[in-house]
């Protein structure tokens, strides 16, 4: 085997490529390569929970942006995703939430995903999961993935678990259980007060082994055919051109924007999309880049009585030296919070059966960027979106050109029913926000641009202006046995030998919960997939 020739060559280090990779490498006959175009992730404000803060809009985001919505009133939104060894997993809040048992279900019984029932891959959650507080039925003990309840969770964010009690939810101390309905405290993909990620969990045991290779600030350009099978991998990098053999299979995991960037450049996707770039059609698979849909979040601020809230740690230089310091000596303190601490689950529809609106409660506001502030140490935030929208939007390029940023479309809001599903969320948030122990520490609503927002139609006008991306992108390379679907529910590209797709673009619909556990989930069973025993 010559020294560009790999047995299985992976497209992207974001979780699913590290996930890929540590369990791929676990048998020491094969040879893998990993290929990232982000750097590494040793950076602090990586490890530490509460530095996520600062790693939107960094050099650790790709920097993606929407084409302009057309339901949004034309506004351009920002899309930020992980350009980094981790992807999305070493920049993200580490809220861990699987979804409803019913969303695999659907994927099996709506769309054909044979083997993705939620009986037939909850082991897969459970053999990722290290719990330190949870275990069978519903979670595991000894996964490599750490996952672990807030160290010394903020007072306010007790107060909101009360108040959405108040409000009417029931408490629930597990939302991967049984069932996700209620209000709780987050359970977060942290170990020891550090994140863990799954470059931390698999990656990073798995680099020391022979049988892995790791390049990270390489842009994949296209996937090498010959014929009707995926022979390796094409790269940019500082010095040139390189190509890389894969004597087995390529797996692409660049994600929901990433991997249908790159089978479009290597000529797989819709023959108009194609065309439109100048790229010529060597597979005409039109679902690629179709089927993109994400949670739309809308953030309602509110100012604070008291100074005591977790944005004080971003302009108070005395308060970030305190943090810093407990932190180092005692893994506590501010800076061990992964800001996003309380949240839960409720109806937004009648009728659902399962919960169709999600909150995320920060004891902070203007955490993350493009998100209003109020005076540092006064502000908090609650968040809401709708779990299941109907929108379904697109990722094209807009050239042949690797480095090009793709045309993004989550086409927001284009559903009367995402419309008012967000109108009901926005209307939650502010009842529970009223409920008495929340009301004592509030002493005003901040609504984003200073919005008076009562009559049905103020909420209209309020969804449409600042609606944004909750980073839930999927679908674009859905799995699936009809005619719009692009891999099989083995993940093999369909029609192309010897490629497969793993990540969150292969989710045929969203699941009703964050993506990052969901999508270490669809890598574990990819690899037994790739192993013939799936």
């Amino acid at each position: 085997m010559s020294a560009d020739t790999y047995d299985y060559v992976i497209a992207g280090g974001g979780t699913a490529g590290c996930v890929l990779a540590g369990r791929l490498t676990e048998d020491p006959t094969v040879r893998v390569l990993l290929l990232e175009a982000g750097g590494n992730d040793r950076h602090p404000f990586i490890h530490v929970p509460a530095g996520f803060a600062k790693l939107t809009s960094s050099k650790y985001d790709w920097g993606f942006s929407s084409v302009p919505q057309e339901h949004c009133n034309g506004r351009v939104i920002p899309l930020a995703q992980g350009k980094v060894i981790g992807g999305g997993g070493s920049i993200n809040a580490q809220v861990f939430t699987r979804g409803a048992h019913e969303d695999y279900d659907e994927w099996a019984l709506k769309y054909g995903c044979a083997g993705w029932s939620f009986d037939e891959i909850q082991k897969y959650f459970l053999r990722s999961e290290d719990n330190e507080r949870l275990s069978a039925p519903y979670h595991g003990t000894d996964g490599p993935l750490g996952v672990s309840d807030p160290v010394n969770p903020h007072p306010l964010s007790k107060s909101f678990v009360q108040a959405g009690q108040e409000f009417g939810l029931p408490f629930n101390g597990d939302f991967n259980g049984d069932h996700q309905h209620g209000v709780g405290l987050y359970q977060t993909t942290t170990k020891n007060a550090r994140r863990c990620s799954a470059a931390v969990a698999y990656l990073a045991p798995a680099r020391k082994r022979p049988n892995l290779t790791v390049r990270e600030n390489v842009t994949v350009s296209r996937v090498l055919l010959d014929g009707g099978r995926a022979t390796g991998i094409e790269v940019l990098t500082p010095h040139g051109v390189e190509t890389f053999r894969a004597s087995r299979e390529v797996l692409v995991a660049a994600g929901a924007f990433g991997s249908p960037k790159i089978l479009q450049l290597s000529g797989i996707g819709h023959p108009d999309d194609l065309r439109d770039a100048n790229v010529a059609v060597t597979h005409a698979l039109p679902g690629v880049g179709r089927n993109l849909h994400d949670h739309c979040d809308l953030d309602v601020i509110y100012e604070l009585r008291e100074y005591q809230s977790l944005d004080r740690l971003n302009l108070i230089r005395p308060a970030t030296a305190k943090a810093g310091l407990e932190y180092a000596a005692f893994r506590r303190g501010p800076l061990a919070s992964t800001v996003v601490e309380a949240g839960g689950f409720s109806f937004g529809h009648a009728a659902e059966s399962i919960p169709d609106l999600q909150f995320h409660f920060l004891p902070a506001a203007g955490v993350e960027a493009g998100v209003a502030a109020v005076r540092p140490g006064y502000g908090c935030t609650l968040n809401s979106y709708a779990l299941r929208p109907e929108s379904r939007g697109s990722v094209k390029i807009r050239s042949n050109d690797p480095t090009a940023q793709p045309l993004i479309d989550p086409n927001f809001l284009a559903t009367d029913f995402d419309l008012e599903s967000s109108i009901e969320g926005l209307r939650q948030s502010r009842e529970i926000m009223a409920q008495s122990s929340m009301a004592r520490h509030i002493k005003a609503e901040h609504l984003a641009g200073g919005l008076s927002v009562n009559t049905k139609d103020d909420y209209v006008k309020f969804v449409r202006a600042y609606g944004r991306t909750s980073y839930h992108p999927v679908g674009t390379c859905a799995m699936g046995v009809g005619d719009d679907a692009v891999v099989s529910p083995e993940l093999k590209v369909r029609g192309i030998e010897g490629l497969r797709v793993v990540d969150s673009s292969v989710m045929p619909r969203i699941v009703s919960s964050n993506t990052q556990a969901p999508t270490v989930m669809i890598a574990e069973k990819a690899v037994d997939l790739i192993r013939g025993e799936g």
